[in-house]
């Protein structure tokens, strides 16, 4: 990945944690790392915990920032989940994902947080 490419996701992410932080999560993690994953985000507000995935993007033209989360993605971030809960996870907490898309034009930015973005599929 390139440097420009690198700092711009890292731009998204702290727009992202910033906007998180004024509606009331709590940041407990940035970039958690699982081998080669990550989680952009760890948040926790009122016993739950969300797994934060950030998109940015500079304009639509390639579609909405929130749709770049696919299957395969979603398959990374539930492995990596499951690593920091069995780390740091705690019974009484509940988890979920989430994704947020920074899509920047101009000197506008718009986030859009889709809560609950995905289900995992349990082995049953």
């Amino acid at each position: 990945m390139s440097t420009a490419r690198q700092a711009f996701g890292e731009l998204g992410e702290r727009i992202a944690e910033r906007w998180l932080r004024r509606t009331g999560w709590r940041v407990l993690q940035r970039r958690f790392r699982s081998g080669r994953r990550d989680i952009d985000l760890v948040v926790e507000r009122e016993g739950t915990i969300v797994f934060v995935e950030v998109k940015a993007r500079r304009g639509d033209r390639f579609g909405q920032p929130i749709e770049a989360v696919n299957w395969r993605k979603q398959k990374e971030l539930t492995k990596s989940a499951q690593v920091w809960i069995d780390r740091h996870g705690r019974a009484e907490d509940s988890y979920r994902f989430d994704v947020v898309g920074v899509l920047m034009t101009g000197d506008r930015v718009r986030i859009r947080h889709v809560e609950d973005a995905f289900k995992v599929a349990r082995p049953g």
